[in-house]
């Protein structure tokens, strides 16, 4: 198995914190369509050789990934006839957890797999990108036989993470693909991917989850769920990623400081202001602080929402949530004023992180101008 970076002590860009890597995820919920969209083109003999999985961040796209290499592997295509020499219909991308194929992928051990992610330089700190020499590792990869004549399978997580002279390289492979393989390109944003790499793959897009399948999945994950996660469901809007990344850094008792923020304006409430500066400017809490800018945002996504339709955001994701949202976005005008000082916040925000900004100014320069948008 070819991986990029296998040591356990090293922090990986492909998992979540407080949450089993998706190699180590027996269920995928919410998805369905997704995979059964696989499994018709597996099952019509059309298994393409390239496959394009999008959609938002912590919906399952890599689980989906995985689910499909073990079962590839496990199952080679057209190995095996059925009756009247018809090769049996896949219902389920299902695998035994003590199915070898399985034991050997949660291991990082199996022959027929290459995992390509973001690596390390030679201090052990995370690159900000896939390099050339992460895909170059692929052509080692191919050029061996694959085990027992089976199927191999190439999982790059995340695709659109891929430097220039990565993706070019990568490219070349989706173009001429070695026999008995298949290339899963896991993308949060596929966008940023060369029009070229989308083309030569088919694309798997899954949707945000339900609030049922939202609260199963998180409990597959073993996190210390709150006792109601109805504000959880609101603010991670079906992603399981985006929930365990509040629950992990106190995401939702940030929002009820900036709702506190909303009820007072267009007066400043300075103690809560000056608290959530205290965060941002602490030692070792950038995570936390950029956590609250994107909360910040999605507050004023929803005042934006309120004014255009009319209704306060249900449910509530904080206390007085409601109230003060239809308060302070009574019409489509007020609306309209919300959704642009949205874009100008996000990208003063965004200069601001550039340029090293001190995070309490730069929360200050925020609540600032949701004041401006209260006034108005």
């Amino acid at each position: 198995m070819i991986v990029a970076d296998k040591r356990p002590d090293l922090v990986f860009a492909d998992s979540i914190p407080g949450a089993p890597h998706p190699r180590q995820t027996p269920r995928l919920f919410g998805q369905a369509a997704a995979e059964q969209a696989f499994l018709t083109a597996l099952n019509s003999d059309r298994l393409h050789h390239g496959w394009l999985i999008t959609g938002p961040r912590g919906v399952g796209k890599a689980t989906l990934a995985w689910r499909i290499a073990r079962h590839l592997i496990a199952n080679p295509p057209g190995q095996e006839a059925g009756l009247f020499g018809a090769p049996p219909v896949v219902g389920s991308l299902d695998l035994p957890q003590d199915h070898p194929v399985t034991v050997r992928m949660a291991a990082l051990s199996d022959p027929g797999l290459a995992l390509i992610r973001r690596s390390h330089n030679d201090k052990g700190v995370l690159r900000k990108d896939i390099v050339i020499d992460d895909v170059r590792a692929l052509s080692r990869f191919f050029g061996m036989s694959a085990a027992d004549g089976g199927h191999r399978v190439v999982i790059v997580d995340a695709a659109d993470d891929m430097n220039t002279s990565a993706a070019n390289g990568l490219l070349k492979m989706l173009e001429e693909p070695p026999s008995n393989c298949t290339l899963l390109l896991v993308a949060h944003q596929p966008s940023r991917l060369l029009p070229t790499i989308r083309s030569r793959c088919r694309m798997l897009r899954l949707s945000p989850l339900t609030p049922a399948d939202m609260q199963t999945a998180l409990a597959q994950t073993g996190a210390d769920l709150p006792a109601d996660t109805t504000a959880l469901s609101a603010l991670a809007d079906g992603s399981v990623g985006a929930a365990l990344r509040l629950i992990n850094l106190g995401g939702l008792e940030l929002y009820q400081q900036i709702t506190g923020i909303l009820t007072a304006l267009p007066r400043i409430d300075r103690p809560r202001v000056l608290a959530l500066g205290e965060v941002a400017a602490a030692r070792g809490e950038t995570d936390r602080f950029e956590l609250m800018l994107t909360l910040f945002d999605k507050a004023m996504a929803r005042l934006a929402r309120t004014g255009a339709t009319g209704l306060p955001p249900q449910p509530e994701a904080a206390p007085g949530e409601a109230q003060a949202m239809a308060r302070l976005a009574p019409d489509a005008y007020s609306a309209r004023a919300w959704a642009d000082r949205a874009a100008e916040v996000n990208a003063r925000a965004r200069h601001g992180l550039a340029v090293n900004l001190d995070p309490a100014a730069l929360v200050l320069d925020t609540v600032l101008k949701m004041q401006e948008a209260a006034r108005a």
